[in-house]
């Protein structure tokens, strides 16, 4: 699954918009949007920062979804 399902599929668990999302995960919204968009990837920092905030792993990001 893409880095940007996975990130829309915490959002929603977390029933969040993008701006809440964004500043659960400390950056902002058009960051975000960027991402989920795939017009930009997570640097290192942001991907530790989102693994961090959520509490999970790599391998969480990156996995299907439970359905």
């Amino acid at each position: 699954m893409k880095l940007r399902n996975r990130l829309k599929y915490w959002r929603h668990m977390r029933q969040m918009n993008q701006k809440q999302f964004a500043e659960f995960l400390g950056v902002s919204r058009e960051l975000y949007n960027r991402w989920e968009k795939q017009a930009k990837q997570p640097d290192i920092y942001s991907l530790w920062k989102i693994l961090h905030r959520l509490d999970i792993d790599m391998r969480d990001l990156f996995e299907e979804a439970e359905e």
